[in-house]
């Protein structure tokens, strides 16, 4: 009789790969799962940077999840809070705040002021496209296969549903933006809004074919379920799951790097550490990219020529750029902009330029340009989450676009100071104090995040947003509906599966319950 330590291992203690590990420990599973970092959540983790000061280093809100999951991993417990204003969108020409308020009534009569019922119309036509390609993609779709293209179709109910989904494969987000909210200067700030929401997942500008998928994964929603903040930050999320975990049996080991997933006679047979240790069990999941699993810890040796070719095909070109301030204080707005100083308004604001510039400035990324006045998010959690930074100091975070890479070493170096400066600058044009305030400053290019996280190219997707990669283009726990994993006993239960990106549960969900399955 073969001895093995393990039942399962997991590889990686993301959101996902604690879900997927949750999920079999309570199935009866010995289940052990590695960590190569000191924390754990992956990019949903709230980690100390600067001692007393703990930011969200990657993502930053809960998206809406079915309620299958969320009732299951009882995520009722993480406390979550509503902002008085969401978020606050600053325009490009100068105009007024455009405040998206919590409040439902407040936010329509806040809009029909500045915009006009034209545009509050137009921004409730396209919540409503979103609905149809979200259905056919299977956004809240939990243990179900995608749907192949012919199924996709089918799953309208009405030619305008059937358009809707045509758009999110083939059409621009702009497409769909112009078609509803067509006023290029009185909607402006919604224009820009919704172009900057469609292509922070992407290798592609507002104008491009495939950037509509974009706008219609995000903007999908479960009834009345919005994204929400997680008091804590998100990394609360995994610290209830890793709880979850231990008292269901199961085991973490943080600071454990996987060298290599072993595999004998084309089926798993455990794991490799990087200090040469070994560590039996029939299956492994990974909650690596498809990429990274198969070129780090697989390896190409053995694999059929097709199936590498689908994992090649995987686009992880992030053009993002985030930075993380420890601050002394508040930005103080000024001018048209001091309504923000007031309440909590100043938690998320975002700078947008027009959807015309931000095509210009992927195709100068793309090039190698920085963006003269990149289209800036900043976020200030500690307005209603005072307890991440010290009394009276706050953190912060931004998030931006296109910021190019560079060709080598010393290129990258001057192309991230560059863009680091040009946030700052784009801060500060509207809250002048803001560089006194900061004490410390992180600097994060893409890059960075492969170097943390292990995600190929830094792309925190796992696989871009893009209708190339979703629905049955996005592998499952077992590979593609028409090209599975050719080695026995291995998962993937990433945020590159069926049911991601995003922090959403779901890969990991219906990894656990597949290798659940697989083992009667």
């Amino acid at each position: 009789m073969t001895h093995t330590d393990y039942d399962v291992i997991v590889v990686g203690a993301g959101h996902n790969g604690l879900t997927a590990a949750l999920v079999m420990a309570r199935g009866g599973m010995r289940v052990l799962c590695l960590e190569k970092n000191h924390f754990i959540g992956g990019m949903a983790t709230t980690t100390e940077l600067v001692r007393g000061y703990r930011f969200e280093l990657a993502g930053s809100v809960q998206f809406p999840i079915p309620t299958q999951i969320y009732e299951d991993l009882d995520l009722g417990a993480c406390p979550i809070y509503e902002p008085d204003v969401q978020s606050v969108s600053i325009g490009p020409a100068g105009e007024e705040p455009l405040l998206l308020y919590s409040n439902p009534d407040r936010l329509f009569e806040h809009l029909n002021e500045r915009l006009g019922l034209d545009a509050v119309l137009g921004m409730g036509e396209i919540a409503a496209w979103a609905e149809a390609p979200a259905r056919a993609i299977g956004r809240f779709d939990v243990r179900t296969p995608p749907k192949s293209l012919d199924e996709m179709f089918a799953s309208a109910t009405n030619e305008t549903e059937r358009e809707a989904i045509r758009t999110a494969l083939f059409g621009s987000v702009m497409d769909v933006v112009d078609r509803h909210l067509p006023d290029r200067v009185a909607h402006a700030q919604v224009r820009g809004m919704l172009a900057f929401l469609a292509v922070n997942s992407t290798y592609r500008g507002p104008f491009d074919s495939g950037s509509a998928m974009c706008l219609a994964f995000a903007m999908a929603s479960p009834g009345d379920v919005t994204m929400s903040k997680v008091k804590g930050g998100i990394g609360t999320i995994s610290d209830h799951l890793l709880a979850q975990f231990e008292a269901a049996g199961g085991e973490l080991r943080r600071h454990v790097k996987v060298a290599g997933i072993t595999v004998d006679g084309g089926r798993t047979t455990g794991v490799v550490l990087g200090d040469g240790e070994r560590i039996s069990a029939p299956a492994v999941v990974s909650n690596l990219d498809p990429t990274a699993t198969f070129d780090h810890l697989v390896g190409r040796d053995g694999l059929p020529d097709d199936f590498t070719r689908r994992v090649d095909a995987i686009d992880h070109r992030a053009l993002y750029f985030q930075m993380h301030f420890a601050l002394s204080g508040l930005p103080e707005y000024t001018g048209r902009y001091e309504v923000l100083n007031q309440g909590d308004a100043r938690q998320n604001v975002t700078f947008f330029g027009t959807p015309e510039q931000m095509q210009a400035d992927f195709l100068g990324c793309t090039r190698g340009m920085v963006p003269r006045a990149p289209s800036v998010n900043l976020s200030i959690p500690t307005l209603r989450d005072p307890e991440l930074a010290p009394p009276g100091k706050h953190v912060a975070s931004s998030f931006a676009f296109y910021a190019p890479i560079g060709a080598d070493h010393e290129e990258a170096a001057a192309l991230r100071d560059r863009m680091a400066e040009r946030i700052v600058a784009r801060i500060t044009e509207h809250a002048p104090n803001f560089p006194d305030l900061i004490e410390r400053q992180f600097n994060y290019p893409a890059y960075t995040y492969e170097r943390m996280f292990a995600c190929t190219g830094g792309d925190f997707t796992h696989g871009l947003l893009q209708p190339e990669f979703m629905g049955p283009f996005r592998p499952g726990p077992r590979g593609w509906p028409d090209d599975p994993i050719p080695v026995a006993g291995l998962y993937l239960c990433g945020a590159g599966c069926h049911g991601g990106p995003g922090v959403t549960f779901i890969p990991g969900y219906n990894c656990g319950h597949a290798v659940l399955d697989d083992r009667g």
